[in-house]
């Protein structure tokens, strides 16, 4: 099968129903002592919440393997976190904190981090106000030479500029962010990253570079668990989904359903598709964006059924799912997008999504079980939790919050169990 490629039209005019969702109905007290600022020393001793039919459990993500039914599929976001910030300094010696998002030019993850001498990406600029005009660089050393990563911003933007990169060392524009970039933990920890952050921020599983945030429900995994899961006959499952800085974005809008989700870039395979096919009703999705991968399927294959010859990425809009007629089960899902891609000899299939996962009706197809760190008050993740405890996400907030749970990318996790479709 040929490695990849994408497909895809416009949005179409999806879910016209009048939406509403209050947003502080999905509020709770987080205090900053609630709040992991570190990860404990070993991955898999974190806690571990067990939801099951509306009865709460503790345990310990090292038990994990008692807790799951036989002959399970996990799915996994393999999606590796790059080192996108980079601390810049003007020639009058500012400082200049530029935080890659995602690639302008060439606008695929794959081509612009092994890009040479120029890229340009959408960026945040820290401390923008003192760069007006001009360049701003990085002068480093690398086999007793000295090269320099130059930057000037080409389009100015409310919240994101357009920066293009330039430089005169012998690496790809990925070696550059690993050699000169800092990991970008997330911006509720009040703190620098430090050495910990470059391994403990990353899942033991991450493969695919484009993150600038790591999918957190998996940094509870170890390579000992892993092994143990497919020794005892449950099966692994990799999707890839570039998560971005919009998934700290709060909801500003007291009604939530004005909120205006962010896109991510994801890819499956034809193997991960198979496996899904064999494994449902068992299907164990690690982390909400590998929850937001899976549930984007139906629409991505939706889409394939009416118009079977796309011709760009296909993008998911943010309620396209739920205006899928209830006739268009998982196993039509599956048969197309497999069909398809068969008959494209495709061994992958991209797409991106904006997907927005609500207690409005949500249809859950794909996803069985969630494992899911805890979330933060007022947020679209917290609102795909309530949808898919159908609006039982307090019962657990506030076992979480009485019993001592760690809170955020470095806490403790949940696992979310049985829904019923």
């Amino acid at each position: 099968m040929e490695e990849g490629t994408t497909y895809g039209e416009g949005p179409l005019p999806f879910f016209s129903m009048e939406r509403e969702i209050n947003i502080s109905e999905f509020d709770y007290p987080l205090d900053d002592e609630k709040i992991a600022k570190y990860p404990l020393e070993r991955r898999d001793s974190s806690k571990l919440l067990i939801y099951e039919n509306g009865t709460i459990r503790d345990s310990q993500f090292r038990n994990l393997t008692r807790e799951i039914e036989p002959d399970s599929l996990f799915v996994f976001n393999n999606t590796k976190v790059i080192r996108a910030r980079l601390i810049m300094h003007k020639d009058t010696g500012a400082r200049i904190e530029v935080f890659c998002l995602e690639p302008h030019n060439p606008s695929d993850y794959e081509r612009a981090l092994a890009k040479e001498k120029e890229a340009e990406w959408s960026c945040i600029v820290g401390n923008l106000k003192r760069w007006k005009e001009g360049e701003v660089f990085i002068q480093f050393p690398l086999n007793e030479t000295t090269y320099s990563l130059r930057a000037s911003i080409t389009k100015r933007g409310e919240r994101e500029q357009i920066v293009r990169f330039m430089w005169d060392a012998p690496l790809c524009f990925g070696m550059l962010l690993e050699h000169l970039g800092r990991i970008p933990i997330p911006p509720y920890l009040n703190r620098e990253s430090q050495e910990i952050d470059n391994t403990r921020y990353q899942t033991v599983y991450s493969r695919i570079e484009g993150s600038v945030a790591a999918p957190t429900a998996g940094l509870h995994f170890t390579e000992e668990l892993l092994g143990s899961l497919e020794s005892m006959g449950h099966t692994l499952g990799y999707v890839t989904l570039h998560v971005g800085a919009g998934t700290f974005l709060p909801v500003k809008d007291e009604n939530a359903a004005r909120h205006v989700m962010h896109t991510e870039h994801a890819e499956i395979s034809f193997d991960t598709l198979r496996l899904i096919k064999e494994k449902k009703g068992r299907i164990i999705a690690v982390g909400t964006t590998s929850v937001r991968t899976l549930e984007s399927l139906p629409a991505l294959a939706f889409r394939i059924h009416q118009n079977a010859s796309p011709k760009n990425e296909i993008a998911i809009s943010q309620w396209e799912p739920y205006d899928i007629p209830s006739s268009y089960t998982l196993d039509d899902t599956l048969d197309d997008l497999m069909n398809y891609m068969q008959k494209k000899d495709l061994s992958r299939i991209r797409f991106s999504t904006q997907i927005m996962i609500t207690p409005l009706k949500f249809h859950f197809r794909v996803v069985d079980n969630i494992i899911t760190n805890f979330h933060q008050p007022k947020s679209t993740l917290l609102l795909l939790v309530s949808a898919f405890l159908d609006g039982d996400w307090k019962k657990v907030y506030d076992h979480a919050l009485q019993s001592g749970y760690r809170f955020l990318s470095y806490g403790d996790s949940c696992l979310l169990k049985h829904y019923k479709h």
